[in-house]
């Protein structure tokens, strides 16, 4: 009788420790990652993504307008870009909580612009002569806070084209080719030698520097470590001068998280058209140039309908294979997907639907797995360090 009190004794401490050990928690197959996260650079394709027509201060996001061009084109988008104007001093939170809810990186346009809005009429009260001065440090600082609250990644690219002759914080309105004291730019434009770095420096992109570094610090000053920064340059600057090359502008790696250029075929009727790869094969070695280490995206790309000059289906086609090898550092594109009216009554209409077989050509092309649709998240603490700004 003992020994058989002493097996179902012993039966039961058995079953005891077997629900015990049923009861503890399951490890779960995606633990959540310890702190903030950052953007990925993909080792293998590169990410796609658009503006999406978000009405003429390119702030009118939507999750209808999104959604629609996914449907339209056969694929999420892991970047959605839209713009923060300094004239309406604000942070544009809404906009940034409605593409991370979808699963996507924002990628903000902050331009130190002053309503109206109107290219090609020189600085405004957010000069950079003013920013450089600390005019603008409080909002600077609000901004830097809300970017930190908001806690997600975000792509900011920031006085973007400063080399074309368009916005008022170009270096064409600064003082140009003026000399400005300093060294000479430490690097080599392809196809050209300046062994001892570029002639200059020059007032205008100098100008340019200072203020693209005070924004930055007083940003990373208020804690905001989400923000991926962005160099955004015109791929043919304009005028086509020395002083006014885009490594001129760089402020250094330490300030610069990813290389952008936009790239834009026929927009206009007196425009000549033009192939995509020559529009990116020699600016894309400049930006090699520049820095040998950082990724490369197209922050803007797209080309006008115009049928009987060029064929839109094959530009897209052409741009979209640009990730299959011969740009091993471009990581990202942003097609920009607008139509609008010109002074002279014409349209110019970038959209992706705008001709049935341009649609055609850029779902087939972006079908292609080497184009990401979602975004690559890793711990910030386990991202490429980025040097410290001095």
């Amino acid at each position: 009788m003992a020994k058989v009190k002493s097996l179902i004794l012993r039966f039961l401490l058995i079953a005891l420790a077997l629900h015990l050990g049923a009861c503890k928690p399951t490890p779960p197959l995606n633990p959540k990652p310890e702190g903030p996260l950052t953007l990925a650079v993909p080792e293998k394709g590169a990410y796609t993504g658009a503006y999406m027509d978000f009405g003429d201060n390119e702030d009118d996001v939507t999750l209808d307008g999104i959604e629609g061009f996914e449907k339209l084109v056969g694929k999420h988008q892991a970047i959605i870009a839209s713009s923060s104007y300094w004239g309406e001093q604000s942070f544009p939170t809404a906009n940034l909580n409605i593409i991370h809810r979808h699963g996507s990186i924002p990628l903000l346009f902050w331009s130190p612009w002053d309503r109206p809005y109107v290219q090609e009429v020189g600085p405004d009260r957010f000069s950079l002569t003013s920013i450089i001065e600390g005019k603008w440090d409080d909002y600077i600082d609000r901004w830097g806070d809300a970017a930190r609250e908001f806690g997600h990644p975000i792509l900011v690219s920031f006085a973007n084209e400063m080399n074309g002759n368009w916005f008022p914080w170009s270096g064409w309105f600064y003082g140009g080719e003026k000399p400005a004291p300093g060294q000479p730019v430490p690097y080599t434009i392809p196809g050209k030698k300046y062994p001892e770095g570029l002639p200059g420096p020059f007032m205008g992109p100098e100008t340019y520097k200072k203020a693209y570094r005070h924004v930055v610090d007083r940003v990373r000053a208020r804690g905001a470590n989400n923000v991926l920064w962005v160099f955004h340059t015109v791929n043919y600057s304009i005028p086509q001068d020395t002083w006014n090359y885009a490594g001129q502008y760089y402020p250094g790696p330490e300030y610069v998280d990813w290389l952008g250029s936009s790239v834009y075929g026929k927009q206009f009727s007196d425009e000549p058209w033009c192939d995509f790869e020559p529009l990116l094969e020699w600016p894309y070695m400049e930006l090699c140039a520049i820095d040998p280490n950082k990724p490369i995206m197209l922050a803007e790309w797209g080309v006008g309908e115009f049928s009987t000059e060029g064929s839109k289906p094959d530009f897209i086609r052409e741009a979209l294979e640009a990730v299959q090898g011969k740009f091993p550092r471009l990581k990202a594109a942003v097609f920009w997907h607008e139509r609008w009216q010109n002074d002279t009554g014409e349209y110019s209409n970038l959209r992706v639907n705008s001709s049935p077989e341009s649609l055609t050509a850029y779902r087939h092309s972006v079908a292609n797995p080497l184009w990401l649709d979602k975004p690559l998240l890793v711990p910030l603490h386990k991202a490429a360090p980025i040097p410290k700004s001095k």
